[in-house]
């Protein structure tokens, strides 16, 4: 069996397709697997060091208002779908897969239409509550759209051919335990908030959160796991102005970036993140409460569309970015530690949301298409 996929641009589309083509692999090892990506992207990276063969196209999306720069911007993207598709074209006759597999991303867009005009069988995974401009382009082409939410087919055309499978996951995010974890970062029975705003760090977040580790450092109430991001190394001196060196509170864990997520993940008691669906596919899985804060930037506000999708089953709460202050997070944060019933509540309305079998549910729709 031969798979092209072709998603990229941010690690919400990057990592199912890697998570996809790993499970794959493993049930079926002589399977060959491609993907496609952005020269520019961070598909480039993340795909190289899974192990998986990349070819490149370069592609853009458009700007979405009229600055000098962005009409130079956008016309060079006129010009890059025409390239972009030719050079697809050119990639997928040499490789000649059984199917391909498109998980987002301006990249997804070219190679999954180009594959459907030439007579490939396609699917297309959306990870998020609010389908993306290119899932709903694609969904008329494709043999099949795979949902991450139920949610997300009353936003497609009534004809369109979905199924949920979820997001996919890691599996070392099942695999450990809120027990294990705890004794590995040497935590104790007082409650675990685990807070962060992305790699590249929220400012609006980092800024809120300020107050909540600080009073953790007084009261000892909680224990603290906050990574601030690339862009927030500002962070520890912004605490130590209002009183506080880090380094001196044992229940404090701030840090640049969570390498050990799954480990964190299973320790913690609350959750404060912004809303990406692989995350919230995560906590789900690991029936986390959280209080989400959505970026407001992104594409067709989609954050905020997934994080309704827990709030509606209580199984978490929202701030949003334009409400966000410290008394709110730090008030969001107590009301849920605080209601021993509440906390369980929502853990329990959380992890019925869960998909843990996204990954094999893909692969039967593969083997399916691929007789």
């Amino acid at each position: 069996m031969k798979i092209l996929l072709a998603g990229g641009g941010t690690a919400g589309h990057i990592n199912p397709a890697l998570a996809i083509a790993s499970y794959i692999k493993e049930k079926e090892p002589e399977t060959e697997i491609l993907f496609i990506g952005n020269r520019d992207g961070m598909e480039q990276t993340l795909v190289t060091k899974a192990g998986f063969p990349i070819k490149s196209i370069v592609i853009s999306g458009f700007k979405r208002n009229f600055k000098p720069q962005s009409i130079v911007h956008n016309v060079k993207t006129v010009s890059r779908m025409f390239t972009s598709s030719a050079k697809a074209k050119k990639l997928i006759a040499e490789f000649a897969p059984d199917i391909c597999i498109g998980t987002g991303g301006y990249v997804s867009g070219p190679v999954v239409r180009t594959a459907a005009n030439m007579g490939i069988p396609c699917i297309i995974h959306e990870q998020n509550a609010f389908p993306g401009v290119t899932t709903k382009m694609l969904s008329k082409k494709v043999k099949k759209v795979m949902l991450a939410v139920e949610d997300a087919k009353k936003h497609l055309d009534a004809d369109v051919n979905f199924v949920v499978t979820g997001n996919p996951i890691r599996e070392e995010i099942l695999r450990v335990s809120k027990e294990d974890a705890r004794k590995e970062l040497g935590l104790d029975e007082r409650p675990v908030v685990l807070s962060f705003g992305g790699s590249l760090g929220a400012r609006c977040i980092n800024e809120a959160m300020a107050g909540l580790v600080v009073r953790s450092a007084k009261d000892q109430k909680y224990q603290h796991i906050h990574a601030y991001g690339q862009q927030g190394t500002w962070f520890p001196e912004l605490v130590k102005e209002k009183g506080i060196d880090i380094e001196k509170y044992e229940n404090l864990d701030i840090r640049q970036y969570i390498d050990n997520m799954p480990t964190c993940l299973a320790a913690c008691d609350v959750i404060v993140s912004r809303a990406g669906a692989i995350t919230l596919s995560e906590l789900q899985a690991k029936g986390k409460p959280a209080v989400l804060i959505p970026s407001p930037y992104v594409a067709e506000n989609h954050q905020y569309h997934n994080a309704m999708a827990l709030v509606n089953k209580k199984a978490a709460s929202l701030i949003e970015e334009k409400d966000l202050n410290e008394e709110k997070l730090i008030k969001a944060v107590d009301d849920m530690v605080s209601d021993s019933e509440l906390l369980e509540e929502y853990s329990k309305n959380a992890k019925s949301m869960a998909i843990t079998d996204a990954c094999e549910r893909i692969y039967n729709i593969v083997k399916d298409i691929v007789k």
